[in-house]
Order: structure tokens, then sequence, then C-alpha cells
């Protein structure tokens, strides 16, 4: 069984880009219920295909498997809802944690989010200078969330 627990921080400058290059993200959603997601990615010349349950606290059920990425084109393009989430992913070491962060696109450009995957909920991680507010149990801030209501319309 696949169990992702993770926390999500909004982000208040810029020194996450000292890890480098951020790498472009496409994604899409086949479906978005509550209790289900269904989403489709890209990344660089890889394409992917996960399934996660309804987030509970900060843990949900997620699965996740490589698909032929002229398949992910074709998915992202005729299947997928829209607008496609389109992101900058940067990934920052920081005193043995690892973040990733998100720079958005498009009709989510301006937004900027953290995010750590821990072993449980309660676990203790150091936070980065450029890690601002919480925003874990906020359904605003879920990547599904933004194709209904992107974030230039908030």
């Amino acid at each position: 069984m696949g169990k992702e627990i993770e926390r999500k921080f909004l982000v208040k400058d810029l020194g996450y880009r000292e890890a480098g290059e951020g790498v472009p993200y496409s994604q899409g959603y086949l479906c978005i219920q509550p209790e289900r997601v269904v989403r489709v990615r890209r990344v660089g010349d890889r394409g992917f295909i996960t399934v996660k349950g309804k987030t509970t606290g900060a843990t949900r059920l997620e699965y996740e498997y490589e698909i032929p990425v002229g398949e992910a084109d074709e998915l992202l393009e005729s299947l997928c809802e829209k607008p496609l989430i389109e992101k900058l992913r940067y990934k920052c070491e920081y005193m043995g944690f690892l973040w990733e962060v998100d720079e958005f696109l498009g009709e989510n450009e301006g937004l900027v989010i953290a995010e750590i995957e821990l072993e449980s909920e309660d676990m203790e991680f150091p936070r980065p200078e450029w890690i601002g507010l919480e925003v874990t149990g906020d359904p605003r801030y879920y990547n599904s969330s933004l194709v209904n209501r992107p974030f230039k319309y908030w």
C-alpha cells in the first residue's frame, strides 16, 4: 500500500532557487473527487499516472506508475480537465530533508508552494528561512483544486 505524508507551505522569498534550475512539469486530472483524484503528469521525457485517495490530516493513499511519455501527452491533451497545471519544480536539500518547491505558471502564476514528505505526521523537521505559512489542510492549495479555481482568480 502506498502512503504519502506531506506538509505544504507558502514560500516567502526566492532563497530556494539556490538549489539550481527548476524542472518543467505539466499535469492534468482525469478525475477530481473528494475521495480520489487521478492525475497524469509529464516531467521532462517521462510520463506518469497517479491515483491518490482522500487526504486525512497530512496523509493519503498514493499510487504512481510510469507510463510512455506519448500516452501521457495524449491524455493531457485530450482527456484531462483544463487548464493544465504548469509549473517549475525545484528540489532543495535542507539539513537532511528534501523540499520540493513548485513555482506555478500560466493560470496559477504567482503561487509558490513548498512541500516536504515525512515518515509520520508528527515528525519534527527544520524549516528553511524561505518557508512561510503552513497550508497543509487548506484545499485551495491542492493542485487538483487549482484546475477549477486557478490562483489568478483568488
